[in-house]
This record gives C-alpha cells, structure tokens and sequence, in this order.
C-alpha cells in the first residue's frame, strides 16, 4: 500500500488533483491511503511551496498545479 498525501488549501485544484489521484490508482489496482493536508504549517514543512503538492510515502513528487495523467500514472 502506498501512503499518498495531497497537500493544498481545499481549492479546486487541490480537489481535482486528489480524483485524479484516486481514480488513476483504481484503475491500475494500487492499493493506496490517501491523505488531504490542509493545515499551512505542514504542508510547508514538505518544502512545497505552491499546491497542490502530492507526497508519496514521504518523498515530495509534485508541487504547484494539478499533475497530468500520464505523470500520475507514472506514480503508480
């Protein structure tokens, strides 16, 4: 199971990004936790300065705009 966290404010963006997330790993049958971070203090102590942020098991893999599909499926 990976642990997948979606830092972001709550915006639109922060939404789409996190179905993007959620939809990708179903279709390719990756068991994932999926996380929002909403609370401005943690998602600064990622580095991430622009959201949405995605984390994957720790490791910060996008920051700033939603990720295209082919970038996400690359994830998994």
């Amino acid at each position: 199971m990976k642990n997948v966290k979606v830092l972001g404010s709550g915006c639109a963006n922060c939404k789409n990004t996190a179905r993007l997330v959620e939809d990708v790993a179903k279709e390719k049958a990756v068991d994932i936790q999926l996380e929002k971070i909403e609370d401005m203090q943690q998602i600064m102590g990622y580095g991430v300065m622009s959201t949405p942020g995605v984390v994957i098991d720790g490791k910060v893999v996008h920051a700033g705009g939603v990720p295209s599909r082919s970038k996400v499926e690359g994830w998994f």
